[in-house]
């Protein structure tokens, strides 16, 4: 029984049915959205309407298509695939390599003529064949009569860091599906924030108690007045306060800190701070506005107790200036930071409040799924080496001479056939 089971998941065609059944979950997966709430897929996946006449809501919830990634069944078929790939390493790959590294020489003539490539040569050039065979780095083993060469071992052991690099790529993904967590929060200017919003965590994972700060952030802008980059100078605290790393990040620039990743992933406005007519300086909300081209945001600014008589104001960016206008909406003309507003009422524009959007990140599998690819990248390399063999068998006056190939046959045989010329 143990034999049947071994075999089973050692076989090819096993292994393949698992690896579709996996690849076709990631496209559920991708086609779907994950981690989303309830709503979203009441919305999208109705009863009334169900994709491909039968994928609704209920049925995403009932199987885990949310959160396909993380689902036992999606684990366990990647379990079921690392055991596979394991078992077949051990059974086929290993024993194949122990096979190739001994000398298989071939003591009849009639071995000779089930091999692809075969010549006889005379005994006369017997010493100038095995001086070429040893010039093109083939290693000699020799028997009676009787000669083995081979020549490319290290290509046989490609299979094996293929399944060492799938392992490795399987074990990281499982980690991350336990042990990480994505969180995103927005943090205003100045302020300082703790890990709260958590989108997605593991069973296993454990959310760090930092806290971060938002020191500064900035926009920077192409000459078209197009945003070129996103800013963030952030300072990360323990529990007392006290600062542990500093670092500016940017899109596509993180900061990591004891394994976790800060990214920039969002920004927007929230208000604005106006002295008006010399009085106290006073703090507006900016409100977002939909607009198909760009963020717009908006602000009225009243004049006097009734708020009937004031000023809109009007920013879709965070160059440092706004737009005015009355409350009929005609446009009355733009207002610079640190600026005075003259017309009809002082109005002096003190600082815009910003904040800035982070996605923290805790991958502790990213180590495993790198070691993998980087492994499957050698394992490629590794292929293109040929594993090469040559017999040599003397009968009398005759010497028989064959080889085999495990790839590139047709540059073997051209190699083949100069040593025997």
């Amino acid at each position: 029984m143990k034999q049947i089971i071994f075999k089973t998941l050692a076989d090819l065609r096993f292994a393949i049915i698992i690896l579709l059944i996996i690849a076709t979950s990631s496209i559920i997966g991708t086609i779907i959205e994950q981690d989303q709430p309830i709503e979203v897929y009441k919305l999208n996946y109705p009863l009334s309407n169900r994709l491909f006449g039968f994928l609704s809501w209920d049925i995403i919830l009932k199987f885990g298509f949310d959160h396909v990634y993380t689902t036992w069944w999606f684990l366990c078929f990647i379990l079921l695939f690392g055991t596979s790939l394991l078992t077949c390493t051990f059974i086929q790959q290993i024993p194949a390599l122990k096979i190739a590294r001994r000398c298989q020489f071939l003591r009849t003539s009639r071995q000779f003529y089930q091999l692809k490539i075969i010549k006889e040569v005379s005994l006369s050039n017997l010493s100038k064949l095995f001086f070429q065979i040893q010039k093109n780095q083939y290693s000699i083993f020799q028997q009676r009569n009787m000669l083995y060469c081979y020549k490319g071992l290290i290509g046989k052991i490609a299979p094996i860091t293929v399944h060492l690099s799938m392992i490795l790529i399987l074990v990281g993904t499982v980690i991350s599906a336990l042990g990480g967590f994505k969180a995103q929060e927005i943090i205003p200017k100045s302020e300082t924030a703790h890990i709260q919003n958590v989108l997605i965590n593991g069973p296993f994972a454990k959310i760090p108690n930092v806290s971060t700060r938002i020191n500064d952030f900035w926009i920077t802008y192409t000459y078209k007045n197009t945003i070129n980059q996103y800013y963030s100078d952030i300072s990360i605290l323990n529990n007392l306060g006290n600062e542990l790393h500093q670092q500016t990040i940017y899109v596509n620039q993180p900061a990591k800190f004891n394994g976790i990743s800060y990214y920039q992933t969002d920004w927007n406005l929230l208000g604005v701070r106006i002295k008006l007519d010399n009085s106290s300086v006073l703090q507006y909300p900016l409100i977002s506005v939909i607009n198909q081209r760009n963020k717009l945001w908006i602000s009225w600014i009243s004049t006097n107790q009734t708020l009937k008589d004031g000023f809109t104001i009007l920013m879709n960016d965070l160059q440092g200036y706004c737009s005015i206008y009355n409350e009929l909406g005609l446009f009355l003309g733009n207002l610079e930071l640190n600026e005075t507003f003259t017309i009809n009422f002082p109005l002096l524009l003190i600082d815009i409040l910003s904040s800035t959007g982070l996605q923290i990140k805790v991958d502790p599998g990213i180590p495993f799924i790198y070691s993998g690819f980087g492994f499957l990248m050698i394992s490629t390399l590794l292929s293109y080496i040929t594993y090469s063999q040559i017999w040599i068998l003397q009968e009398s006056e005759k010497i028989m001479v064959g080889g085999n190939t495990t790839r590139a046959k047709f540059d073997f045989e051209l190699e083949f056939l100069k040593l025997i010329k």
